[in-house]
């Protein structure tokens, strides 16, 4: 049976920088589509009133679009009430109530620190505000296998299960939606989808800037807690997973966490680490840091369908450029016909996610002159954006909905740490790098895909 959907928003959290650039925003966006229309309660705990939270929204608004349009605004902020309180003032959580009003299905959003979700969620028991409620929560989830755990089980003190919406916007991302479609509605993939014809999968994270004034938030995670535990794992988990038996929204959970559950534990002979030169002087980065700045991971899926099949995971920061791609590399023909050089080219599939989503399919032609010899060329399709929807526009749309499908569930959360854990505590050694450059050359030279990593082009 469909749950009702909720009937008011509140947004604890709602004067920090991820309301300012992408909740608002994303309000904005839902209202202009006719997919919002429950009052927004924005608790935080500067003494502000309606008035400047308002103020605030329309400028992070204007930021990201560009010309407000001033009718829909009005209608946005229409919807806004505000609650101004120290969360761990059960007195904060009255006011709550009071402006909730007669709303009794809310979506509470956590956009708060993860140290302040266990004194949110009980002030919320507390005062009643829990009771037919939703919760959506902001990663990270937990900082290894114990903390995600005992976050679960302080969860689970007020909340079902089902009512709890674990966050990870990147599988919001209309070129993540894309990939999850191609996958299983072209009939003509299934064939060869498998280790029979795929010799290997990488997947390229690469980002051209630093740390940009977050060195102590990122001093504390690297690169492998901020980016490929979740959002790269969840792009691995989309390539790897069977079709859903039924619909997609109803079975797509059960599929993601078999896939996890098939991803044998990373060893730390599997993982190369890179740091920056230069990042130790970043603001907020300890001396002596071991953090990860850049990280090169090898996993295998225990699965009939992908046995032996090493899926390469890649992602640092300060690289040549800033791109986020796929490749599927599909095993060269069984019988060289042409008498070419056998270590040449493959066909592959490729799948841009940013900064342009694309799709291209990596074939050989002939090459013009009188003998039989090839050439790689590239079929693609390009996407220029228009009408996409963005990732906290939908995910938002589907906490208030109940649609938990593109949300991480309590046992995908804790099999995800079980992957990374033992690897995270080995303390593997971390190497230098130049900016500009592809990660640790030396540590790198013997660890890479069959024929080779693709680096990502403008």
């Amino acid at each position: 049976m469909t749950e009702p959907a909720s009937d008011a928003l509140v947004l604890f959290g709602a004067t920090g920088d991820l309301a300012y650039k992408k909740i608002f925003p994303a309000l904005y966006d839902m209202l202009g589509r006719g997919k919002l229309n429950v009052p927004v309660i924005g608790v935080a705990f500067e003494p502000w009133d309606v008035e400047k939270l308002k103020a605030r929204a329309h400028e992070g608004i204007a930021k990201a679009v560009g010309t407000v349009d001033e009718e829909r605004f009005g209608k946005l902020a229409g919807l806004l009430r505000y609650v101004s309180g120290d969360y761990r003032d059960q007195g904060t959580f009255s006011k709550l109530k009071a402006a909730m009003g007669t709303a009794s299905r809310p979506l509470h959003y956590l956009a708060v620190p993860p140290s302040m979700f266990e004194t949110v969620i009980q002030g919320l028991d507390q005062c009643g505000c829990a009771s037919g409620a939703r919760l959506m929560i902001e990663k990270p989830f937990g900082h290894d296998l114990g903390s995600a755990r005992w976050l679960n089980r302080v969860l689970h003190l007020v909340f079902e299960e089902k009512s709890i919406f674990r966050i990870d916007h990147y599988v919001g991302k209309e070129a993540i939606q894309n990939l999850l479609y191609y996958r299983f509605a072209n009939s003509y993939l299934e064939p060869i989808w498998n280790r029979t014809h795929v010799e290997s999968v990488q997947i390229t994270m690469a980002e051209d800037f630093g740390v940009q004034g977050r060195g102590r938030f990122y001093d504390e995670v690297g690169a492998i807690r901020d980016v490929v535990q979740n959002h790269l794992l969840n792009v691995l988990v989309f390539l790897a997973m069977e079709p859903p038996s039924g619909r997609i929204d109803e079975d797509l959970i059960e599929e993601k966490v078999k896939v996890l559950k098939a991803i044998r534990t990373l060893s730390p002979d599997d993982l190369v680490r890179g740091q920056f030169e230069g990042y130790q002087k970043e603001a907020g980065v300890q001396q002596g840091s071991t953090v990860e700045t850049f990280a090169a991971l090898r996993l295998f899926v225990d699965s009939w369908r992908w046995e032996g099949v090493p899926f390469y995971i890649r992602a640092g920061k300060c690289l040549p450029l800033r791109a986020t791609e796929l490749i599927v590399r599909l095993r060269r023909p069984p019988l060289n016909v042409f008498g070419e050089p056998a270590s040449g080219p493959s066909n592959y599939l490729r799948f841009r996610i940013n900064p342009q989503m694309s799709i291209a399919l990596g074939s050989r032609r002939k090459a013009p002159g009188e003998d039989l010899i090839g050439e790689q060329v590239e079929l693609s399709a390009l996407d220029d954006g228009t009408g996409d929807l963005e990732p906290y526009d939908r995910l938002i749309g589907d906490a208030l909905e109940g649609d938990g499908a593109l949300f991480t569930r309590q046992d995908a959360s804790e099999i995800a740490w079980r992957i990374f854990d033992p690897a995270l505590a080995a303390n593997t050694p971390v190497s230098t790098y130049a900016c500009g450059s592809w990660g640790p050359e030396a540590a790198m030279t013997n660890f890479q895909p069959p024929q080779g990593w693709v680096n990502p082009t403008v």
